[in-house]
C-alpha cells in the first residue's frame, strides 16, 4: 500500500525518545582526539593591543595555540554567506563581546579550561553601539537600502480619510536548539579533511573551511548525520566552529572536536533580528487599507551574515495576507556591536507580518469595528485585488475561505460577545480575542538556491538507499523522502534508507531552510527514481512480452506496486521487486541515478523590487483567546484554533507536529522570550534560567489544529505544501489578543504594547493606559475603583 499520506513514525522517533539517537557529542572519541575551544574578546568594541598566550602554552596537555597571525597565508582572511566581511579570529578591531581571538587545542577538557583562563587579551575599548536607534544616530548600516513600491503612496495617504502613524518594535529570539554548535574534524591522507558537523548547510561549511585553510573544495568533505535542532541558527553560524576544528586537525594531524556549551552558544551566536518599523497607514471608515508607507530597520549585529536576505523577506511579507493598493516599503540593516544575527524560522517574515497585523488591529480599535471584519475586508481576493506589492499574482489560494471557515469553527462571534461581557464585569482580569493570518512565500528569494540534487541506489535485494543535500534536524525531512521514494518503486517504506548528508554524495547543495527541504530534495529524489524506473520498465517489458498472449513490449504498461512488478495487461504474472532487481542487475541494467531539480518560475529583481520570488504560498489563520491578570500582567492563552492550507500532506503526523510546534515557538517569540543585553554588550539572558522558552504551562488550555483542503493547489511534489515555517507566524495571534484586551482598559488609547508581551510588559502597558486621560469614559467613582485595582 502507498505510504505517502500516512502518518508513519518519524524515522528517528525511537532513538529520540529513548536517547539512543547519536548526536555529534555522542560519537566515540578517536585515538589522539583533541578538544578545541577559543578565548574571546573581553569587550564589545575597540581594538586589541596585546594578546599574550605564553602562559597558556605552558599548561600541560596544550597541543597548539593559534591566533590570526597563524592563519595559513593561502587562506581567506574573511568569510560570509553574502559578503565576506567576518574574520575567523580578531587581530585588531573588535566587533562584539566574545568574538574569537585565540584558538586552543588540548588533550582534555581540564587542560582547555586552564589554558583559556591563562590567555591575556588587552585593548582599548570604546562605547559599543547596541541598539537600532544608536546605530541610526551613528549612521552605521550593513548592505544596501532596499525598496519595494507600488502606486503613489504619498498621494494616497493625503487622500485617505484617516491615517494611522506610529512605530513598532519587535525583539529578537534565540533559536534554542538543544544541540549546541558542534564539529568533529578528521584529517585524512594527502592533506584531505573530513568534517562531521551539526549544520543545516554542509556546502557552506565545506566552502568556508576550505577557503580559510587555503584548500580546494574537493579536499574537504562535510557530513551531517543529524542535528539536535536548528531553526535557522545552523544555516551559517556553524562555519566558525567548523573552521576552528578543521584548522587544528589539519595542523596537528589529529582529530579535533569543538562543542559549544549552551551558555557560550547563546552568548556568541546570532539570533532572530530585532526590528523597528516606522509606518503610516491610510484607511477608510470601514477599515479598508488605502495606503501604507513603512520603513524597517533591523539589528544586523557586527557583520552581514544573512541580514540582507532576511530583511528582503521582511519586506516581501509586509503585506502578509492583505491587499494594499498603494504601498512603499523600505528596508535597512543597522550595524551594531552584537554577534551577527542570522536565520531563524520565518527568516524575517514574522517581523513584516506582525507589523501589518498590529496595524489592522489598531485600525479596528480606531474605527470601533471588529478586527475580524477589518482583516476579512482587506484579505487578498481571487480574481481582483490579488497582486502583491512586488508584482506577483497570489494564485490558487484559499485565504477568504480560511477566514470564513475558522470564524464558524471557533465560534468567533459568540465568543467575542462573551469576551465583551467578561471585560464589562471583571475588575481583576481582562480577556482578548484575535484572529490573524499568514501568507508565507515558499522558495529561497535568492534564485540560485532553488535547486536540489539526490542520489538513489537500488540494491539486488530490493532495498534502496537515498542521499540528498537535505539535512535532518528533527523536522521529519528524511521520513518524507523515504515515503516518496518508497511509493515511486511501489515498495514498503521500511525498505528505503535515507543516508547521512555528505558533500561527497550531494555537492553544491542549498541549505535546508526556507521551508523548502522536502520540495527541493523530494523532487530531486523522484527525478532519480524516474530514471531508474525507466530503465527497469524497459527491461521488465522484455520479460513480460509474450507473443502467444498478444503482449508486445510496452514499458508504459509496466507497474511497480505493492512490492511486485507486473504488466497491467497480464496482472497474473507478478515478480517480487527484490527478485526483479536481482535479474535486472544480472542483465546489466543500471540501478542507480542522480536526480536534479530546479524550482520553476522564480525570479525576483531585488534592485527594482519586482518579480516572482515564490513558487507558491502556504497560508493559514489562527484565533487566540487570552486572559490577563491586571495585578501581575500574567498572560494565559485560554484557547487557540489553527487552520492551515498545507496541500496534500506527505506525512500527516510529521506535518501536524510542525503546525503545533511552529505555533508554540511563535507564541514564545511574542509573549515570553526576551533577549536582554547589558550596556557592555553582554547577553543577560544566556540560559533557560533567564530566557523563558515556552513550556507545558504556556500552551493553550484548549488547542485545536486542523488543515483545510485547497483543490486549486496543483503544483509541488505530490501536491504538498511546505509546513516548517508558516505556522510560527500564527503565534502572533495571542499577542494581538493581548492588545485587544487592553483596548477595553481605554478604548481611546492604542495599547503601547510592543513585542514580546512578557508579564512585565503587559503590566506596564495596562498601567499606562489606565493613567491616560479618558474623556467621556468614566464617572469619578469608576475612576476611583479603577485606580484601586491598579
Amino acid at each position: 500500500m502507498p505510504s505517502v499520506g500516512k502518518a508513519i513514525p518519524h524515522e528517528s522517533a525511537v532513538g529520540h525518545v529513548t536517547g539512543t539517537a547519536p548526536y555529534l557529542d555522542d560519537l566515540p572519541r578517536y585515538a589522539g582526539e583533541l578538544v578545541v575551544g577559543f578565548a574571546g574578546a573581553p569587550f564589545a568594541a575597540g581594538r586589541i593591543t596585546k594578546i599574550d598566550t605564553e602562559a597558556a602554552r605552558q599548561i600541560p596537555g596544550v597541543v597548539c595555540v593559534l591566533t590570526a597571525a597563524d592563519q595559513p597565508s593561502a587562506g581567506a582572511t574573511h568569510f560570509g554567506p553574502i559578503f565576506h566581511d567576518e574574520p575567523l579570529l580578531v587581530s585588531d578591531a573588535v566587533s562584539y563581546l566574545g568574538q574569537p581571538v585565540v584558538v586552543i587545542a588540548t588533550e582534555n577538557e581540564d587542560a582547555l579550561r586552564l589554558a583559556l583562563s591563562a590567555v591575556v587579551i588587552e585593548g582599548e575599548p570604546t562605547k559599543p553601539v547596541l541598539t537600532i536607534d544608536d546605530a541610526i544616530a551613528h549612521d552605521r548600516y550593513l548592505g544596501p537600502v532596499r525598496h519595494i513600491r507600488r502606486g503613489d503612496t504619498e498621494a494616497a495617504l493625503k487622500r485617505a480619510p484617516h491615517v494611522l502613524e506610529g512605530t513598532f518594535f519587535c525583539n529578537g529570539q534565540e533559536q534554542f536548539y538543544l544541540e549546541s554548535q558542534a564539529t568533529l574534524a578528521v584529517p585524512e591522507d594527502d592533506g584531505n579533511l573530513r568534517l562531521i558537523s551539526s549544520t543545516q548547510n554542509p556546502t557552506e561549511s565545506q566552502a568556508v573551511v576550505a577557503e580559510v585553510l587555503g584548500l580546494p573544495y574537493h579536499k574537504v568533505v562535510c557530513e551531517c548525520p543529524r542535528m539536535g535542532g536548528g531553526f535557522g541558527g545552523k544555516e551559517t553560524q556553524g562555519a566558525i566552529p567548523a573552521a576552528m576544528a578543521g584548522w587544528v586537525a589539519l595542523l596537528a594531524q589529529r582529530p579535533a572536536r569543538v562543542i559549544y556549551g549552551k551558555t557560550l552558544d547563546m552568548q556568541i551566536t546570532g539570533k532572530r533580528h530585532a526590528t523597528k518599523a516606522w509606518y503610516r497607514a491610510g484607511y477608510d471608515d470601514d477599515g479598508g487599507l488605502l495606503a501604507l508607507d513603512v520603513t524597517f530597520v533591523s539589528n544586523g549585529g557586527a557583520f552581514a551574515d544573512l541580514s540582507t536576505s532576511v530583511m528582503e523577506r521582511t519586506m516581501l511579507h509586509a503585506d502578509n495576507a492583505y491587499f494594499v493598493p498603494d504601498i512603499s516599503i523600505t528596508g535597512k540593516i543597522a550595524r551594531t556591536n552584537l554577534p551577527p544575527n542570522t536565520a531563524f524560522r520565518g527568516f524575517g517574515g514574522p517581523q513584516g507580518i506582525v507589523l501589518i497585523e498590529t496595524i489592522l488591529q489598531d485600525i479596528a480599535q480606531q474605527t470601533k469595528l471588529d478586527a475580524f471584519d477589518v482583516r476579512r475586508r482587506n484579505v487578498y481576493g481571487h480574481d481582483t485585488r490579488n497582486v502583491t506589492p512586488y508584482g506577483q499574482i497570489v494564485r490558487d489560494h484559499v485565504l477568504p475561505e480560511l477566514f470564513d471557515a475558522l470564524e464558524t469553527r471557533c465560534d468567533y462571534r459568540p465568543r467575542m460577545r462573551q469576551v465583551e461581557a467578561f471585560n464589562a464585569e471583571n475588575r481583576t482580569h481582562l480577556k482578548g480575542l484575535a484572529m490573524t493570518a499568514v501568507k508565507f512565500g515558499i522558495s529561497f528569494t535568492t534564485r540560485f538556491l532553488n535547486q536540489g540534487n539526490a542520489l538513489v541506489n537500488v540494491y539486488t535485494d530490493g532495498s534502496v538507499q537515498v542521499s540528498t543535500g537535505g539535512t535532518e534536524m528533527g523536522q521529519g525531512l528524511n521520513t518524507k523522502i523515504k515515503q516518496l521514494v518508497a511509493d515511486a518503486f511501489g515498495i514498503d517504506a521500511a525498505s528505503v534508507r535515507v543516508m547521512s548528508t555528505s558533500t561527497e554524495k550531494n555537492h553544491n547543495t542549498s541549505p535546508t531552510a526556507a521551508s523548502a527541504g522536502t520540495d527541493l530534495n523530494g523532487h530531486a529524489a523522484l527525478h532519480a527514481c524516474e530514471q531508474i524506473k525507466e530503465r527497469m520498465a524497459g527491461f521488465a517489458a522484455e520479460q513480460f512480452a509474450d507473443e502467444s498472449r498478444g503482449l508486445t513490449k510496452s514499458p508504459d504498461d509496466v507497474r511497480f506496486e505493492n512490492g511486485v512488478v507486473y504488466d497491467r495487461r497480464a496482472p497474473d504474472r507478478r515478480l517480487p521487486f527484490a527478485n526483479f532487481c536481482d535479474a535486472a542487475r544480472r542483465a546489466r541494467v543500471d540501478l542507480g541515478a542522480r536526480g536534479f531539480y530546479a524550482t520553476p518560475g522564480v525570479d525576483f529583481n531585488r534592485e527594482t523590487g519586482r518579480g516572482n520570488p515564490f513558487f507558491y504560498y502556504t497560508a493559514g489563520v489562527a484565533a487566540a483567546e487570552i486572559t490577563i491578570d491586571r495585578f501581575t500582567g500574567d498572560l494565559v492563552v485560554d484557547r487557540a484554533d489553527v487552520l492551515m492550507d498545507v496541500g496534500q500532506m506527505i506525512n500527516p503526523g510529521v506535518d501536524l507536529g510542525q503546525l503545533y510546534g511552529g505555533f508554540i515557538q511563535g507564541v514564545g517569540w511574542c509573549t515570553t522570550e526576551e533577549l536582554k543585553y547589558g550596556d557592555d554588550g553582554s547577553l543577560l539572558s544566556p540560559s533557560p534560567t533567564t530566557y523563558k522558552v515556552p513550556n507545558a504551562t504556556d500552551t493553550p488550555r484548549v488547542f485545536h489544529v486542523n488543515t483545510f483542503p485547497n483543490p486549486r493547489h496543483k503544483v509541488n511534489v505530490r501536491w504538498s505544501k511546505a509546513v516548517g515555517e508558516p505556522p510560527l507566524m500564527l503565534g502572533i495571534a495571542p499577542f494581538l489578543a493581548a492588545r485587544h484586551a487592553m483596548s477595553f482598559v481605554n478604548p481611546d488609547v492604542l495599547p503601547p504594547l510592543q513585542l514580546p508581551a512578557t508579564n512585565e510588559a503587559v503590566l506596564m502597558a495596562v498601567t499606562a493606559m489606565w493613567q491616560r486621560d479618558r474623556p467621556n469614559a468614566e464617572t469619578a467613582e469608576e475612576q476611583r475603583r479603577g485606580a484601586a485595582v491598579q
